[in-house]
């Protein structure tokens, strides 16, 4: 960011996740940020104390309300959730499906011009999976959105320390950290990186990078 320009203002959605909580620690230590809203569903505290975060406090499954608050340049998503930690498939698609749609949805409509969100490995329309599949038809939605620069990261196994057990995800990360470069586990700190960095460059249209690019092996594919 040069001397004349004008600070940014970031928007993150999912702060107090593995990447969430990445990604707002590299918004604050950007020089491109002057301000980062922080829109969570219960009050982080001491997480998000610092001079550029506010914190907006909402119920996401009634987010029309606070709509006028919703104003940013850049919108990072990291919302997200497990199947058995939502309790049934509905309220997972809640989370991973709905919440970011309507997110994105109101951001955009305020002038957001980039949209930056996890989806996963594998993700798509068609996919046998659920959750897969409902992965791949959030990208579907964000894709006809009109967003003059969305980014989309689909990471296999998140690697870090969780507040929550997932014991079956750590067992994963073990193995898989000796697989393919596609399927390795990627680091929450790596990807929160990625998408702040390809916000900053806001790459027209829409910018997909397939989990065994996004620690910067290659170029992000465009889509």
């Amino acid at each position: 960011m040069t001397a004349a320009s004008t600070p940014k203002t970031a928007l993150l959605a999912g702060a107090s996740g593995l990447v969430g909580g990445e990604c707002l620690r590299a918004l604050v230590a950007s020089p491109v940020y002057g301000r980062v809203l922080v829109v969570t569903r219960r009050d982080l505290g001491t997480q998000v104390a610092h001079p550029k975060v506010e914190q907006l406090v909402v119920d996401f499954a009634d987010l029309a309300p606070r709509a006028a608050d919703l104003v940013a340049d850049h919108v990072f998503c990291t919302l997200g959730t497990t199947i058995k930690k939502a309790g049934s498939r509905e309220r997972f698609r809640d989370v991973d499906f709905t919440y970011p749609h309507e997110l994105a949805r109101l951001s955009r409509e305020r002038g957001a011009v980039h949209f930056s969100t996890v989806s996963a490995l594998g993700a798509g329309t068609r996919s046998h999976f659920f959750y897969s599949r409902v992965k791949g038809e959030l990208e579907e939605a964000l894709r006809h959105m009109g967003w003059p620069s969305l980014a989309i990261l689909r990471p296999s196994v998140i690697a870090g320390k969780r507040t929550e057990n997932r014991p079956l995800e750590r067992v994963a990360e073990h193995l898989l950290s000796i697989a393919p470069p596609t399927w390795r586990p990627v680091p929450a700190a790596t990807i929160a990186a990625a998408m702040v960095a390809l916000a900053w460059h806001e790459p027209p249209g829409v910018t997909v990078v397939e989990s065994r690019d996004i620690p910067g092996s290659a170029e992000p594919g465009k889509a």
